[in-house]
């Protein structure tokens, strides 16, 4: 039995409330249960205050047999924004941009003694965390279960980041491996009709939307079907009119992620897919789905806290 939680980006006191309502305690090395085990989807890092108090939390966790810790996309932006790239700089630029979104967590680091050194430590035990989990009864990644990527990934020797060959493939636009990581930790993403944009929620300039890869697209309307895009100019349209791929996720297995920022009360997608992320990055709340085996998701098994100043 799994407590599959979402995102935290730093928000180490509200995990905690989060784990005492889930029903563990802190034992002598870890946080426990004494019959479930913490799935956690990724996005440890950035924006929130407590960023190293979290990391410790879940890497004992997981080191203790109590957890497991999947990537996230911020995690790996961390991996890419330390690693030099072979022609020089880093594979992940050192942009405002870049720099500003890592920020958080680099200043709370530099105030801890020897910070610089259990900040690399953490960069490299970020390496060793899986992309994706899947048993009998239920799958989870970060963004997206894309089917064709999860295939081409398993296709290479080394399925985790720890390997120094799939660090530099991944932050390498030439490579399969780059785009494998961005549909599995960042989302699916179509770029939007007749040149249109919009603004994300950092307020970065955007033109192409991240989708509902559980809809179909055929028979969804386009407005329906991205995230943060107003695309009413085009009510009326099907999504099928704009994408070249009609795929969408329709298995019988569960899937869980995060990634999204969602608001609101927690709701599930469909009974198979179920989004975490309730934006407890920006003070909503933090988000748990208790799964017990049910081949049919059910919202009662939602357990969130909310933010609390």
């Amino acid at each position: 039995m799994f407590d599959i939680i979402g995102d935290i980006h730093g928000f180490h006191d509200e995990l905690v409330r989060l784990l005492l309502k889930l029903g563990y305690q802190k034992g002598e090395r870890s946080w426990q249960h004494p019959e479930r085990k913490a799935l956690f989807v990724g996005d440890y890092i950035d924006r929130g205050p407590k960023i190293p108090e979290t990391l410790s939390l879940v890497r004992t966790m997981v080191e203790n047999d109590q957890a497991i810790a999947l990537l996230g996309n911020h995690e790996l932006n961390a991996i890419l924004f330390n690693e030099k790239a072979k022609e020089g700089g880093y594979l992940r630029s050192h942009s405002l941009k870049n720099f500003n979104q890592h920020s958080e967590t680099i200043l709370q680091f530099n105030r801890l003694e020897d910070g610089q050194a259990i900040y690399n430590d953490y960069i490299e035990w970020f390496k060793s965390l899986p992309i994706y989990f899947e048993n009998d009864q239920f799958r989870a990644v970060h963004a997206t279960w894309h089917q064709a990527s999860i295939k081409e990934l398993k296709a290479f020797e080394h399925r985790f980041a720890s390997d120094p060959n799939f660090i530099l493939n991944a932050g390498n636009k030439e490579h399969p491996l780059y785009s494998i990581t961005e549909n599995l930790l960042k989302g699916v993403e179509k770029k939007l009709p007749h040149g249109l944009h919009f603004f994300d929620k950092d307020g970065h300039k955007r033109h192409e939307m991240r989708i509902k890869w559980w809809n179909n697209p055929v028979g969804t309307p386009i407005e329906d079907y991205g995230f943060g895009a107003d695309l009413s100019e085009y009510k009326g349209k099907m999504a099928s009119d704009f994408v070249d791929e009609n795929w969408h996720y329709a298995d019988s297995k569960p899937v869980f992620f995060g990634h999204y920022w969602l608001k609101g009360t927690p709701t599930l997608q469909t009974n198979k897919v179920c989004c975490l992320d309730y934006s407890i990055g920006k003070k909503e709340k933090l988000v748990a789905y208790r799964f017990n085996g049910e081949e049919s998701l059910n919202e009662k098994n939602f357990v969130y806290i909310d933010y609390k100043d």
